[in-house]
């Protein structure tokens, strides 16, 4: 099977590296091994959220004072503000409509009601451009009766060290109360299915108008299945309405993953879910083609490849008891080659593997055995140089890198 461009894995990064070449006319084939890491998405896209510890106000700013092997050095600093431009466009052509600047960071709210900064945010999803000015007092958390996908007391206390006066507020409708029947269908996939029509919508206005008095917002779990949902109940509650992150599987994410594969495919893009790849045959510095589980003896061959198949959780990095490697073609890899050194005790302190990835030059092209393979980038979470869980950088790295690399694919 030809094509002009292979990527391996349909996550953020390599949805968004597939749509920039598709509208550039390039024939595409996305190989993705399952769902994606986006299904932990609750709403929001960090850039760079923390430098040492410390909340970044304005990223743009700082960007400079990263390692150089950091993805955003490899990058160039001076493309970073027109690639996170062009990240949100896309986003937005996908119809995920965000509100952000990559200027200054605003505070998005997690669902155990910790403030963290980020760089956008879903329209719909309640954030906070200042957190010393908050821009209402009194909010009513609407909770519903049976979730299981919302600590309402972690999500009201933290809240309320943020400044917020939060009373809570349990609602449930006749749709709900039926799920509530079978106690594993409350989940916020399973509420999403439920609440579509504008009748049921309908009833869970009813229920929390109601129960609104004299809020100045109202706080709704993120349970809806769409934006078109959320506009619907919006246009009927009477006070404004914000929806609050759940813990994953999050709608959010779910709804981003699949309206990027919808524009994928709308823009001609050939996306192979539930396949992975396996083996590659590279010749001298250039992969000729990959083999997948299910092609078997019709490998696909490409005149570029890009390997975004995310870190550990996603496998795209695998680890045994005495190496760290990437599983498809063995990649060079940036690894402590001391087992005893990639993690240390302590849940809240970096951990060395976090920064672990695939080797590659300035232009994000992978290296195998100290090689620069010409036509084969890596992007996203499969790099090395950052750590996404203490820098708080991981979408943008995803978003930029996928930009960066279809660029230097069509530049060719």
């Amino acid at each position: 099977m030809r094509t002009d461009t292979v990527i391996i894995g349909g996550g953020l990064s390599g949805l968004t590296c597939g749509i920039a070449l598709a509208k550039r006319g390039q024939r595409v084939t996305i190989v993705a091994s399952g769902q994606s890491t986006l299904l932990f998405n609750g709403g929001s896209m960090d850039l760079l959220g923390y430098i040492d510890g410390q909340a970044v106000k304005a990223p743009l700013d700082v960007i400079a004072q990263l390692p150089i092997d950091h993805p955003y050095r490899k990058i160039g600093t001076e493309r970073i503000a027109d690639l996170a431009d062009q990240a949100k466009q896309l986003l937005e052509d996908a119809g995920i409509m965000t509100e952000g600047s990559a200027n200054a960071n605003h505070w998005r709210v997690t669902p155990m009601g910790v403030a963290k900064p980020a760089w956008l945010t879903l329209k719909s999803h309640v954030c906070i451009d200042d957190i010393e000015q908050l821009p209402c007092k009194r909010v009513a958390l609407m909770c519903v009766r049976g979730f299981f996908d919302q600590p309402n007391g972690m999500l009201a206390n933290g809240l309320q060290q943020m400044g917020f006066n939060v009373e809570k507020k349990e609602f449930t409708t006749d749709e709900i109360t039926t799920l509530r029947r079978s106690p594993s269908e409350m989940r916020a996939v399973s509420l999403s299915k439920r609440l579509v029509s504008n009748s049921s919508l309908k009833r869970v206005a009813d229920q929390i108008n109601a129960l609104a008095a004299d809020a100045d917002m109202m706080l709704l779990p993120s349970v809806l299945g769409d934006e078109e949902a959320f506009d619907t109940l919006q246009s009927m509650t009477v006070k404004p309405l914000r929806l609050v992150a759940t813990l994953p599987p999050s709608m959010a994410g779910i709804r981003m993953q699949k309206q990027l594969q919808h524009y994928f495919r709308m823009l001609g893009g050939n996306y192979l879910m539930g396949d992975s790849a396996v083996s590659a045959v590279i010749d001298g510095d250039r992969v000729v083609s990959v083999t997948t589980a299910k092609l078997g003896d019709m490998p696909l061959r490409a005149n570029n490849f890009v390997l975004a198949s995310g870190s550990f959780i996603s496998r795209g990095l695998t680890a045994d008891y005495e190496r760290i490697y990437e599983p498809v073609m063995d990649l060079d890899v940036d690894a402590d080659a001391n087992r005893d050194n990639w993690t240390q005790f302590g849940v809240l302190n970096p951990q060395a593997y976090s920064r672990y990835g695939v080797k590659t030059d300035d232009s994000l092209h992978c290296i195998k055995q100290g090689k620069t393979i010409s036509n084969l980038h890596a992007i996203g979470s499969v790099l090395s140089g950052h750590d996404p869980i203490k820098m708080a950088d991981g979408t943008g790295v995803s978003l930029l890198t996928a930009l960066a690399a279809a660029q230097d694919i069509l530049a060719k």
